[in-house]
């Protein structure tokens, strides 16, 4: 096919299947699989070179190897150590055990089990982390033990890969003192050299010259280590990792990683092309079940031992939820095992018989997991509405101050009330936040402070003062409306997330309102100026004027019925000519002083 053709049919099948895919929740990359089925050599036979294709390709997992290394920060590390060289070496070791046993099962020679099996312990990082992005879950524990578990699987492909070559039939390719002295030289002058380029282009180049040295060093580094035996992504990794605390890291992932996810699309693409739908039509049930296999033997296993391993995770016990959530992310199959598969095919320890079967199997376990994936949500989320937990009743009988929300904002003001021996009582409506909070020696309390009757519980009649931190609008407003009615002789201090949100509490006659975001962006601008060598006296005059303005105009814009939205925009319009006025008297008592 014509070299346009071939362009164009690739862009129009992942701009018409991806986003169908990602609308229905079942992930991007089971769209690029789908459309390189589709026009693949095996079904509609619109591209029918995807051998060449796949060789492009790859060049997308090496730029990933690349990013995950830049990731790999001491720091990084050092925090999720528990879970990384915790619960990521029991998953691998875990779920690579289970996998050898179902190679032996398939008859598979035992000097390929422990191939196949680390194959299989693998889980797709570009299809896990797209989909906790989506679902808000990054954050969540089961989210944040996801993304440890995948870069300890990172990590662990670099010394399989090594083993693969170092144990396969090719035996007088095997990396020896060249590789030994390019890693040498890589670890001594790897940084250097490179923080080098990286200045130059920075220096003397525009944005597009960075992007083509960022890339050129990645894949020349790459390249180099292939040439001396050892694998690409075992290069790109090295780069990576020697450039993780450099001044260029950020700068590095903004170039790269549009290159990096169009190309582990196309890799995709390329995989689902090679996807032998013969061999699927003249014997489904093998893959199938290989497939299944993979996903329901890894979830076994990956809950067990999230369940045994609660302990060194910081947990007496470990919450089922957050396992099988854990469990059924981690179940999918990874790209790793198509790298995999191909470098044992390549050293001589599978068929290419054989490596389509298993190929085919990893394909349907991506296709499958987000369908589990929904059945489990499903599940869990009937099972909390039948087994919902119940409001905590708090324990403390004369507290001064009731915090409603216990996020980034409520808990800085309980650690002061701490450090003042003033008591208080916290409450939360989130019960994996309350149980996280708890872990840290905090007392919090499960609950919605919308309820009347939790708030009867927290002693809100003996209270002095109530701190309204909930960050959700709507919710806060109900709270705030909730106490001014029933507990009248209770002072509020409110948290409004915006301007609107200020108004509004002002509106129901709260009169201490601190906008979050406010003196933290006077700080910044301040800092900015300061760092430019432009701050003094007559900037901390104007600070004060600006600040002064502003709180001028919220309290004309209070006075306006809600509502109003004619009167809004007039009170605007004065105030910022009245600020106006101001900036150029500014200005013209700087011009007479010089």
């Amino acid at each position: 096919m014509h070299t346009t053709q071939t362009l164009i049919t690739l862009v129009a099948a992942a701009v018409i299947l991806v986003p169908l895919f990602r609308a229905l929740k079942l992930g991007g990359v089971l769209g690029y699989l789908v459309a390189g089925v589709l026009i693949g050599p095996h079904a509609l036979g619109v591209i029918t070179d995807s051998h060449r294709l796949l060789g492009v390709a790859e060049l997308g997992v090496t730029l990933l190897m690349f990013l995950v290394g830049l990731e790999l920060q001491p720091a990084r590390l050092f925090a999720l150590r528990r879970e990384v060289f915790g619960l990521g070496v029991a998953q691998v070791l875990g779920c690579g055990a289970l996998g050898a046993l179902g190679a032996l099962a398939l008859g598979l020679p035992v000097q390929v089990l422990w191939i196949v099996g680390a194959a299989f312990a693998m889980s797709s990082t570009a299809f896990i982390l797209p989909m906790l992005t989506d679902a808000k879950a990054t954050q969540m524990r089961f989210g944040r033990e996801s993304i440890a578990v995948c870069i300890f699987q990172d990590l662990a492909v670099i010394p399989i890969l090594l083993l693969i070559s170092l144990t396969g039939s090719a035996a007088t390719t095997l990396p020896g003192w060249p590789a030994a002295l390019l890693l040498l030289a890589l670890a001594l002058l790897g940084r250097k050299a490179m923080g080098f380029v990286f200045a130059y282009a920075a220096r003397f180049g525009n944005t597009e010259i960075f992007t083509a040295a960022a890339l050129c060093v990645s894949v020349a580094i790459a390249g180099g280590v292939e040439a001396v035996g050892l694998s690409a992504s075992l290069g790109a990794f090295i780069a990576g990792v020697l450039l993780a605390d450099s001044a260029f890291k950020h700068k590095l992932e903004a170039s790269i990683a549009p290159f990096e996810g169009l190309l582990l699309g196309l890799f995709f693409m390329a995989v689902g092309m090679g996807v032998n739908v013969p061999l699927l039509a003249a014997n489904p049930w093998l893959p199938l079940a290989i497939g299944l296999g993979l996903i329901l033997g890894k979830a076994a296993v990956i809950y067990a031992i999230r369940r045994l391993l609660a302990p060194l995770l910081g947990q007496a016990v470990c919450d089922p939820s957050n396992a099988v959530k854990l469990a059924f992310t981690l179940a999918v199959g990874g790209e790793f095992a198509f790298v995999l598969f191909q470098a044992a095919q390549s050293s001589g320890f599978l068929s290419a018989v054989m490596v389509d079967t298993l190929t085919l199997g990893v394909v349907l376990s991506m296709v499958l997991a987000p369908l589990f994936l929904l059945g489990v949500n499903q599940i869990l989320s009937q099972l909390s509405a039948q087994n919902s937990r119940a409001y905590d009743t708090p324990e403390h009988s004369e507290p001064r101050v009731v915090i409603a929300g216990f996020g980034r904002v409520g808990q800085i003001v309980g650690r002061l009330l701490n450090a003042k021996n003033i008591p208080f009582i916290a409450l939360d409506a989130s019960a994996d936040h309350v149980d996280t909070v708890r872990q840290f020696g905090n007392k919090i309390y499960y609950g919605d402070a919308q309820e009347l009757a939790l708030l009867e519980a927290a002693h809100m009649h003996q209270a002095a003062l109530f701190v309204l931190a909930v960050d959700d609008v709507p919710t806060s407003l109900h709270i705030a409306k909730l106490v001014l009615a029933h507990y009248p002789q209770c002072k509020i201090i409110a948290r409004a997330r915006n301007r609107p949100h200020y108004l509004s509490l002002r509106a129901l006659g709260i009169e201490v309102v601190f906008r979050e975001t406010w003196l933290s962006s006077i700080e910044l601008a301040k800092a900015a100026v300061g760092a430019l060598g432009a701050q003094g006296e007559h900037f901390d005059q104007f600070v004060a004027r600006f600040i002064a303005h502003d709180e001028a105009m919220l309290a004309q814009q209070a006075l306006v019925a809600d509502g109003d939205t004619q009167g809004l925009i007039q009170v605007s319009k004065q105030a910022r000519a009245e600020l106006e006025s101001i900036l150029l008297a500014d200005q013209a008592q700087r011009e007479r002083a010089r």
